[in-house]
């Protein structure tokens, strides 16, 4: 099992350093051809609608046919998106269809991971095993613009032929050492809308799924819009943005690391009504750089709030969920994707508009959403009478 779920959690990681690697790169091949910036958006956001629709189909797929054929067939598809992109760097149209087959396989392995993980595993180590892969997530995340920023200084094609590189060679290895797994747990695929997520609806933990989707939205718009503000301000390069997000990066994991466990139970509402001050404050601050370090010092403290508010988020969302942990974590996905489809294309629109005021709207939307909490505070439809 250790081969295995090492190999897993690499798949894991190159899925969101993949997303994370076009960050620093894309603003800047937009603005090199003189086309529209509303482009970055529509990019990022293509790339999220096709992992949004097509996970559960290759999921049911998974299911029937079995994991380790779809990952290899997804690293397959993974790596051609990343060439395809290097090669067309120049060609627009090329880049969204790179994005979309991008998305798509992305769908593909984040299904069969999860279902495998699911299968190899009961529910006394299943949590384990998926903080595991959570764990990859989050150094895919940091990792992917800081990759993408160093490399890319090199060339604008150098992280993309990288990663598709790196992919083929996880290709090779997966398809000697990974073995189909016997059906331990159960198998598990990703949803639009998790079985019985409905019913959450009903009840007060529908702010708290709200909450996780502005969270999100305000995240994905920054990451789509604040080089594009950064180059017209400070003439900020790919290397210098790969520097930032190093340094944001560091923040976010010390958030995780550090403020995260000093969190008691029953006390979540509190920190998230402070994450989300210090998340518009970092925003507020964005407008008015004028140097790399007071960039990195505002990129750093919205960090520090977005994290903050993400973790404490979820930790209160397992305590609502009546017990169906799985279930409200679906959902959170799912809203956190619907996030990352809105955000990247509205903000991007906003900035062709308004410019760098487009930051004080967000950091209006930070505020404004700590009513969530209090209508969540307020209510007293909760489900974790029922898990009692």
């Amino acid at each position: 099992m250790k081969k295995s779920i090492l190999i897993l959690m690499s798949v894991q990681f190159f899925i969101y350093l993949g997303f994370g690697l076009i960050i620093p790169i894309l603003p800047e091949v937009i603005v090199q051809q003189g086309l529209s910036e509303i482009h970055v958006g529509g990019l990022l956001t293509v790339y999220a609608l096709a992992s949004f629709f097509t996970a559960p189909l290759w999921g049911a797929l998974s299911d029937r046919t079995g994991r380790k054929k779809l990952i290899i067939i997804g690293l397959i598809g993974f790596s051609l998106s990343f060439f395809v992109f290097a090669i067309f760097i120049e060609n627009i149209v090329l880049l969204y269809v790179s994005r979309i087959i991008g998305g798509i396989f992305s769908g593909t392995l984040y299904t069969a991971v999860t279902g495998f993980v699911g299968d190899m595993t009961t529910e006394e180590n299943r949590n384990r095993y998926m903080g595991l892969l959570g764990m990859s997530i989050g150094l895919g995340f940091i990792f992917g613009p800081a990759l993408g920023g160093v490399l890319g200084n090199i060339s604008l094609q150098a992280p993309f032929y990288g990663s598709g590189i790196l992919i083929l060679l996880l290709l090779v290895y997966a398809s000697i050492v990974l073995k189909e797994p016997e059906r331990v747990g159960e198998a598990t695929k990703r949803q639009l809308l998790p079985k019985g997520g409905a019913t959450f609806w009903q009840y007060r933990i529908r702010n708290l799924f709200l909450l996780s989707f502005m969270v999100t939205l305000i995240l994905s718009g920054v990451e789509s819009t604040f080089q594009l503000f950064q180059i017209t301000t400070i003439n900020i390069t790919p290397l210098q943005v790969g520097y930032l997000f190093i340094a944001s990066g560091l923040v976010d994991a010390a958030i995780q690391g550090g403020v995260v466990r000093r969190i008691k139970d029953g006390s979540e509402t509190k920190w998230i009504y402070g994450a989300q001050i210090v998340t518009a404050i970092g925003l507020l601050l964005i407008p008015f750089t004028t140097s790399l370090l007071w960039a990195g010092f505002a990129l750093s403290v919205f960090t520090a709030g977005n994290a903050l508010a993400r973790t404490a988020l979820v930790s209160l969302t397992s305590k609502e969920s009546g017990g169906k942990y799985g279930t409200a974590a679906g959902m959170t996905y799912s809203m956190d994707n619907l996030g990352r489809i809105i955000g990247p294309l509205l903000f991007t629109g906003l900035f062709t508009g308004i410019g760098g005021k487009l930051y004080y709207i967000s950091a209006i939307l930070a505020i404004l959403s700590i009513v969530f909490i209090y209508l969540y505070r307020a209510s007293k439809k909760t489900l974790r009478t029922t898990a009692a």
